[in-house]
Formats: C-alpha cells, structure tokens, sequence
C-alpha cells in the first residue's frame, strides 16, 4: 500500500521496493517485475518529470519480455497524457542518444549483462540527465506505489503512441565524432554476446545503417539477437565471458576483438595476442583524444577529466601529462554522469568499462571509446598489445570479492594492520596508499563494502607484480579471518 507510515514516511509498495535500486529498476520477470508494476512505473515517471502534453522516448532490449514491458511502460506513460516516442529495439547508449538529441526524457528496458531472466529499467530526463535514488528514483517508487494501491487515474488528454527509428542517425552521429576513414586496414573480431551490440556494430562499423565503408573488417561472434544468451552470459566483466572472443582473435589473426555487454554500452578490448586491454588503459587511451580535441575548440578552457577511485594509477598521470585536472569520484554510474555535468568534464572512464562523453549528453557509450580505441591504434603501426603496453605500466588485481559475516570488524583489523605505514582515505569505502607512494615501488588498495550484499570488494595495484601480489595477499588475509 501506499498510505504513510506510522512516523509519516511514505509507504512503498513492496512490488515496487523488490525491482527499484538506487540507479535502475531491475528484478525478475514474472516475479518482481510485472505488467502492472511497469504500468505504475511508467505512470510515475511520466509524473516525475513532468512529460504530460510531451513526449517519453521508450526503447528495449532483446530479452523476450521487452517488447511486453515496452508495451505495458505506454499505456502507463499515456494513461498520464504523455505521448511515447518507440524507438524499438536498440542498445542503451543509442536511448540515450534519443534522449540527448530529441531532448526528451527516456526509459530503456533492459537488464544490461543480468542472466536472461531478469529485466529492468534505466531511466532518464530529458538531455540523457541520469535518474538515481537521490534525484528522482525514490520519488517515483513513491508514486508507484499510489499508483498500485489506488489505481492509475487517466488524464482529460491521454497520448498517443508513435513509432521511430532512430539507428541511422545514431550510427551518423558517432562517425562524426571520431571518423575512421584514414586508419589502415583493420581486422576485428567483435563478440555481441547475442545482445544488442548485433544490432548497433554492422550499423556503425560496417554499413548497415546506408553510411559509407569504412576500412575495418569486421568478423562477427553471436550477432544473432537472442536475450536467453545461448553462447554465454553477455557479460564481458567476467573472464569466462571473453574466452570464446580471445580465441576467434588468434584464430583469425586478428587486430583486436571488442566484447559488448547485452545492452551494449559497455565495450571491452582484446589485443592480437588474446589478452585483455584493461579498461583502465583504454580511459587513458580516450583521455588523451579527448583531451587534445577539446584544446584544439579552445585554447583557453581549462580541461576536466573524471575517473573513479579504483582505476589505475596511469589515469590521473596520463590526464594531468596531457595538461588536464583529474577529478576523482566514488564508483557510481548516476554519481559519475552528474559529476560529469557539474564539471563540465569532456570525459569520463571507470574500471568497469563505463566511458563518458561530453559530447555524448555526459552519458555512457561504449561504442564511442570503441571508436576512439581504433582510431588511435589504428593510425600507427604497432600490434595492439605494444600500442597499449604504455598505458598499463602497473600491475593490478583486478576487482576480488569476499563474502563476510561482519563487514565493519574486517574493515577495523585492515586499518589496524596498515595504520603508521600507510595514508587513509574514506572516500568510498577505504583506500589505502603506501607512504612512499611517489616512490618507484608504490602501491596501493581499495577495500569497499557492498552496498546489497555482505561483501568487501578488494582491488590493489603497485608498480611491480611481486608487490601487488603481496599487498593483495596480505589483505585478503585480514579481510576473511
């Protein structure tokens, strides 16, 4: 229901309180996520950013119960007197895309790299302006949950519902901001995941969309749309999901392999020999073009570049090396976005393959670092993995996550075992920093806990590999006994 509490708070339905996180809607199909759940949804967003008398633009993924919430999300949205604007199936940085260059507000429908069984929603305001709990999101489950217990009201002037296609121009405006037409000849394997990276990469990279050829070969790995994922989850974050890409690239001898998630907004980058360029080295590859490009608009203005606490220490080194101030932010995909407006930064990277653009709304794509990526690469003669040796100087442990019962007492023992030889800081979670950090043999930690599970999440780098492994081992001790 959603009457007040009995100290006066706002009751939420507990439908709504199962799907909505504190960036996204997200839960189980049939479960937690219903018709009628989506219906309330809609209606409260609609409410929430004021779209009656205008338009919401409505994508979705290729999960079979997209189309359904789709459909559920317009009668909701109309029932409110907002017309819907259907782009139909599409990946999420091509929503936002929607979202930016109409100037409306958008929900896509998908459950990113979730197992097939989920689904969610990812809300924006108009200009792709990230929703979260804190500005927005908490206000709509309110709404919902009205909604739910007292059913949704229609207005005088009820929408209508208005399809368009809008992968054309998405496909046009990415080549704008970082043409490929002067690399040399480049041969790609691409993984899709069977999401929707099927759909955006003949568009933008090849010439499905009516653009021009572009010198990239493109072999194509589990195009075919397919959101019950046959071949593998559609999640490159994890390294099972890239054996399949790391293989085809050796097989073919290939250039390099990119790995979509299923929403496709996050990319990943394989080198010729089948190893991973870490996303890190990837943000401070994109740093760089960015950078320089917007020198070239204006001398005078002086450059921000985001990335968050846990990416390599050769971020912040390569921006300020290009002559920019690195701003470095809590891990968060809303929190990033906002930061990103709020400085007026051109880009933004994090350690989990999420790369921001000014010139994209301040959103996500994970096509557009793609880009930059070839670009870049592909304008020199050396095999990817020399190309980006020079951005990935460090050695890291990537992200280890440990399951325990009593989360505040392993934070305490890893700040006894490190005070007086290391700096503290609290930013998010803990980050912990060698003394000698200027120093050749440097190192460093973050330990952060989860904010939905009772796990710490551990990542370490340091300039030598016999250092990390030891800082690592030695937390990761404290952290599980």
């Amino acid at each position: 229901m959603a009457s007040e509490s009995v100290d006066g708070a706002p009751r939420i339905d507990e439908r709504v309180k199962a799907v909505v996180g504190a960036y996204d809607v997200r839960g189980v199909v049939g479960d937690d996520l219903t018709e009628e759940v989506v219906e309330a949804l809609a209606a409260a967003f609609v409410d929430e950013v004021g779209a009656a008398g205008t338009a919401v633009v409505v994508g979705h993924d290729m999960r079979d119960s997209s189309p359904v919430f789709a459909a559920a999300f317009a009668r909701g949205a109309t029932a409110r007197g907002a017309d819907v604007l259907s782009i139909g199936l599409c990946s999420t940085d091509e929503s936002y895309f929607a979202s930016g260059r109409l100037g409306l507000p958008a929900a896509m429908f998908t459950a990113s790299h979730n197992p097939a069984t989920y689904n969610g929603i990812k809300f924006s305001r108009a200009g792709a302006e990230a929703i979260s709990r804190a500005t927005g999101l908490a206000s709509i489950s309110e709404r919902a949950s009205r909604f739910l217990a007292d059913g949704i009201r229609a207005v005088e002037t009820t929408g209508s519902v208005e399809e368009r296609d809008v992968l054309a121009d998405y496909a046009a405006y990415l080549r704008s901001l970082v043409p490929l037409d002067a690399v040399r000849p480049l041969t790609i394997v691409v993984d899709a995941g069977n999401g929707m990276g099927g759909l955006t990469v003949p568009a933008v990279l090849e010439t499905a969309a009516g653009l021009p050829s572009l010198p990239l070969t493109i072999i194509p790995l589990y195009f075919e749309l397919d959101g019950t994922f046959p071949n593998h989850e559609a999640n490159p974050l994890e390294p099972k999901n890239l054996v399949d890409l790391q293989k085809a690239v050796v097989e073919h001898g290939a250039d390099l392999g990119l790995a979509f998630d299923g929403d496709a907004d996050r990319c990943f980058v394989i080198d010729e020999r089948g190893d991973a360029v870490t996303p890190s080295a990837v943000a401070a590859i994109v740093a760089v073009r960015e950078i320089a490009r917007a020198r070239r608009e204006s001398t005078d203005e002086q450059i921000h570049v985001i990335h968050n606490l846990i990416t390599s220490r050769i971020v912040p080194e390569t921006i300020e090396a290009a002559g920019a101030i690195p701003v470095r932010t809590k891990v968060g995909h809303s929190l990033i976005k906002d930061e990103m407006r709020r400085t007026g930064a051109v880009f933004g990277g994090e350690h989990s393959a999420h790369y921001y653009f000014r010139d994209f709304w301040s959103a996500d794509n994970g096509m557009l670092a793609a880009m930059h990526v070839l670009a870049e690469f592909g304008m020199q003669d050396e095999p990817l993995s020399a190309f980006a040796a020079e951005y990935s100087p460090y050695a890291a442990s990537g992200e280890i996550n440990s399951t325990v019962a009593d989360v505040p007492t392993a934070f305490a023992r890893v700040v006894e075992a490190f005070s007086g030889r290391a700096d503290f800081d609290e930013l998010d979670g803990l980050t912990v920093s060698g003394n000698a950090s200027m120093d050749d043999d440097f190192w460093w930690f973050s330990v952060r806990p989860s904010n939905t599970e009772p796990l710490l999440r551990l990542n370490v780098e340091a300039a030598t590999r016999s250092r990390m492994q030891s800082i690592r081992d030695e937390v990761l001790a404290l952290i599980r006994s």
